[in-house]
């Protein structure tokens, strides 16, 4: 027992070595970045843009809350919630078998690692990318936003798919193969049992994180209240 106290003794001066050099390096880090950080004030236009906002905040206009027209608020926010309910659906649906194949205990590991390497290059690319890629082969408008929230979903939701399916309890499997049951039947009361609640869990997840980003895409023109926003503000 004092043998392995004194080497975790003789271990503590080298951790503490490891600790200082990362502080270090991010400190060194931090000072090498904030130098191209040059703050000159607030500028008149910005401060007048600033009381604009508040003003609008606290005295809204009620005429085009209220318009019910297809420009109006009302319609606008309701076809940014629709893109973010379509592009969560249609992409948890596409990224269940994409999944699959991209799980070592599913498939052998070379088919694997190519659907793995599509999902982090689906991941790679950010949200308004893929919006401006979509813009010029949809056009603009909701149906872009559309495709463009279900292709970022699968990159997502797939890299967690992944790691429920490779969890699955193998044993319960088994004992559904010993009792002769067909591939349909293992999969309807092997599989999904065990996957069902992670799989809604992150769907909802996936839905939380659409709603926000179709509201920014619709800046650059996949619909929803992100252009007139852009506009008023």
């Amino acid at each position: 027992m004092s043998e392995n106290i004194i080497a975790k003794l003789n271990e503590e001066p080298k951790t503490i070595w490891v600790r200082l050099i990362t502080v270090a390096i991010v400190v060194s880090l931090m000072t090498w970045g904030s130098q191209s950080l040059h703050f000159t004030g607030f500028t008149d236009s910005g401060l007048n843009v600033a009381k604009g906002l508040v003003n609008g905040l606290l005295h809204p206009n009620v005429a085009l809350i209220f318009d019910m027209s297809d420009s109006g608020i009302p319609f606008l926010l309701l076809q940014t919630i629709a893109i973010a309910v379509l592009g969560t659906i249609i992409g948890a649906i596409l990224a269940i078998p994409v999944s699959f194949l991209a799980s070592t205990n599913i498939v052998p590991k070379p088919i694997a690692m190519l659907f793995r390497a599509l999902i982090l290059l689906i991941r790679t690319i950010p949200a308004l990318i893929w919006a401006l890629v979509w813009i010029r082969v949809t056009g603009p408008g909701p149906f872009c936003g559309v495709v463009t929230q279900s292709v970022c979903s699968i990159g997502m939701i797939s890299k967690m798919y992944i790691t429920a399916i490779e969890d699955l309890n193998t044993g319960i499997l088994e004992s559904l193969d010993a009792a002769g049951c067909t591939t349909f039947q293992k999969i309807r009361c092997g599989i999904l049992p065990q996957l069902s609640a992670s799989f809604i869990s992150t769907a909802i997840y996936r839905f939380d994180i659409n709603l926000k980003d179709a509201t920014i895409l619709g800046i650059v023109g996949a619909g929803g209240i992100g252009s007139p926003l852009n506009n008023a503000i």
